[in-house]
């Protein structure tokens, strides 16, 4: 691994067992995460968006080691991570911490703001008595809560306070790295804007790398420099931020641009025009032979309903999963 990256996934997987519905029927295999290979740099923020059931949260539980990869490397400054055990991985753990999706579920309700930010740091012996006391109250200050709010509990908090919450907790152990998944789509449109604010200054402040999983494009284009677009498992574009937004090459990312709203009449497409996504997402359990994404493409051709494509650089520092990338579509033309 080149010393550059903080964090290289190479040919990563995450299969489950799902048991068959009839009695005696043998278990099918989900891939959930599917050969998914990229790189990281210090500092950088990865955003990982795609349609849900897509995998998004499944990698990043899996980068981090909430679950265990079922092939693959995560190599973390150097470190397959994918091959130590609990005791090598709890070393590690300190600089890797999540932001999850959910701001109320994700924190204890029984217990005070205080002891929640304080958890990670008794659970991994960093801090005690006065100088624990401290490092609290400085975090809190940090993320924009009151001191006086250490001795209340989760349920006296609004969604974007408690969320303030476990941002400070991720912080607590100052990490390198922080997944974050879907933080903000719980919450109301004004304070998603304070958190993703809020977000950025902290990743200038603390040097922070950030892998940020969302829905959609638009809510977090601020802050990431990179983007990746998952389908059914498997990655099918990354390139820049810049270069994704001026020049979608995948039919499914550009079906992603087409779903976002536009305000201003004026400046919509007529319906015929926009490149709407059609039918459902397919069984993940059986996906479709060839191209996942081919029974909802407009372009697809015979090829592409036989032969899986790979995530190939078509472009400098733009890599596409596709046989017919939008650039190169002149020439091949619709079916």
């Amino acid at each position: 691994m080149s010393e550059e990256y903080l964090l290289e996934i190479r040919h990563l997987d995450k299969f489950f067992k799902v048991k068959g519905g009839k009695l005696g029927q043998k278990p099918e295999t989900l891939k959930a995460v599917s050969d998914v290979s990229f790189c990281l740099k210090e500092g950088e923020t990865l955003e990982i968006v795609g349609e849900s059931g897509c995998g998004k949260s499944t990698l990043g539980n899996t980068i981090i080691r909430l679950l265990d990869p079922t092939a693959g490397e995560i190599l973390f400054e150097g470190k397959d991570l994918a091959k130590m055990k609990k005791r090598e991985l709890a070393k590690y753990r300190p600089h890797m911490q999540m932001i999850f999706q959910d701001p109320y579920s994700s924190l204890n309700p029984r217990m005070r703001v205080f002891d929640i930010i304080a958890e990670p740091l008794r659970t991994h012996h960093v801090l005690t008595g006065k100088d624990l006391e401290k490092r609290v109250m400085e975090l809190m200050k940090v993320v924009g809560l009151d001191a006086s709010y250490a001795s209340r509990y989760p349920h006296e908090f609004s969604g974007g306070q408690r969320q303030r919450i476990g941002i400070a907790r991720a912080l607590a152990l100052r990490p390198k790295l922080i997944i974050c998944d879907e933080p903000v789509s719980a919450l109301d449109v004004s304070i998603q804007a304070q958190i993703l604010n809020l977000l950025r200054r902290l990743q200038k402040e603390f040097h922070l790398t950030y892998i940020f999983i969302a829905h959609g494009l638009p809510s977090v284009r601020h802050i990431s420099s990179k983007i990746a677009v998952m389908y059914l498992g498997k990655m099918v574009e990354l390139t820049s931020r810049d270069q994704l937004f001026a020049h979608p090459m995948h039919p499914y990312t550009l079906g992603l641009f087409e779903a976002i709203p536009i305000p201003d009449p004026s400046l919509r497409k007529p319906d015929g025009e926009r490149e709407i996504l059609q039918g459902d997402i397919p069984n993940a359990l059986h996906p479709p032979s060839g191209c996942y994404f081919h029974p909802r493409c407009p372009y697809a051709k015979e090829e592409c309903k036989t032969a899986a494509p790979v995530l190939e650089e078509k472009e400098p520092g733009h890599f596409v999963a596709c046989h017919y990338p939008i650039n190169h579509r002149e020439s091949a033309g619709k079916e």
